[in-house]
């Protein structure tokens, strides 16, 4: 069955899926919904995007996404709120760092109406994935990577550029205990650290097995020259508060430009919080912890949206937060989930009907 959704073409599934999910037990993003959003760069550019039914995509063994990990990907949520209407939280910022990310790999920027436009069809299509229970919503995954063939060393001549989403329940990463990183790097000066590339993920894994093997859950990134500056923690960016100063490293070539982080920072801000962007030393944060005056660490990012971290270790030893009952972490998780939810009033403008 064809139509027309925002002006992109729509080929809906035969049959639902939805009646075969519990929506009260979803496992981060390994249920799909029915539909997914499909746009292929051919000859010079980008074809009129298409929605078409969930499915496996087939590529020649020779695309150059095999071989040269030209892959870039967002992540980003849908919420209900208690009127069923749909939204969105500073989508356009998602589209834009996606094109900050296509130019990095030298893969041709995507129109922001495609992006938009493409989305908001999909959603209104599949509407009833958007889980209804608290802290659930629907997990968006819009990536391009190259389709193209050839094992010449060169960017593809061929993309495709999908967005498929999954529903996911309340996310809870429970009491994180993190590694500060002295040997490995998640990037370089000078590297594609602030882009959202495959490859930036794919070589975390590793450092990342050989901390949970010494029993932390999870690393916290440090330059690349002298590992003295903490930088990220995991796949997220990181926040530490120091007495009642709330710290976090600024963006560079190696840092991701957070759309979390950003909101944090304008709420924390807004909400008298004394905030400073500025290098975080490794000692500054290990004597804090000495001394008693390290208050709280925390990861922010789309999924967990504020990850609480319990304990670090450093060189042999583990140092451990103390549990406040008025946390930063837990004020700044509630300001933002009030916006995307559509609970409270939104000051600065982030929050985007469907």
């Amino acid at each position: 069955m064809e139509n027309i959704i925002n002006n992109i073409p729509v080929t809906k599934c035969e049959k639902s899926k939805i009646s075969d999910v519990d929506f009260n037990n979803l496992a981060f993003g390994s249920v799909f919904s029915d539909h997914m959003l499909v746009c292929d760069y051919k000859n010079g550019a980008w074809e009129t995007p298409t929605i078409v039914p969930y499915q496996p995509i087939t590529l020649d063994p020779s695309a150059k996404i095999f071989h040269y990990g030209q892959s870039i990907f967002e992540g980003m949520k849908a919420y209900k709120d208690t009127n069923e209407d749909v939204w969105l939280f500073r989508p356009m910022d998602n589209c834009k760092r996606l094109n900050i990310s296509a130019k990095r790999l030298a893969i041709p920027e995507l129109p922001e109406a495609y992006f938009m436009e493409g989305l908001k069809a999909l959603l209104k299509l599949d509407s009833n994935w958007i889980p209804t229970n608290s802290g659930g919503s629907l997990y968006i995954r819009p990536f391009i990577f190259a389709s193209g063939n050839g094992f010449h060393a060169s960017p593809a001549n061929a993309y495709k550029f999908i967005i498929a989403t999954a529903p996911s329940g309340a996310y809870f990463s429970g009491k994180v205990k993190v590694a500060i990183e002295e040997k490995y790097s998640r990037s370089a000066n000078g590297g594609v650290g602030y882009a959202k590339a495959g490859g930036n993920y794919a070589g975390q894994f590793y450092p990342t097995q050989l901390a949970i093997q010494k029993g932390y859950n999870q690393v916290i990134w440090t330059d690349d020259n002298t590992h003295e500056y903490i930088e990220e923690a995991g796949a997220m960016n990181i926040f530490v508060r120091i007495n009642d100063t709330l710290m976090t490293a600024p963006t560079s070539d190696r840092i991701l430009d957070g759309i979390t982080r950003k909101s944090i920072i304008e709420i924390a801000e807004a909400e008298g919080i004394n905030v400073e962007v500025k290098k975080i030393s490794v000692n500054e944060v290990v004597e804090a912890a000495k001394n008693g005056s390290l208050k709280e660490m925390f990861g922010s990012g789309t999924a967990a949206v504020v990850s609480p971290i319990a304990a670090f270790g450093y060189k042999g030893t583990d140092y451990d937060l103390p549990e406040l009952e008025n946390s930063y972490a837990s004020l700044l998780k509630k300001r933002i989930t009030d916006i995307q939810y559509n609970r409270t009033d939104d000051p600065f403008g982030w929050r985007v009907k469907v």
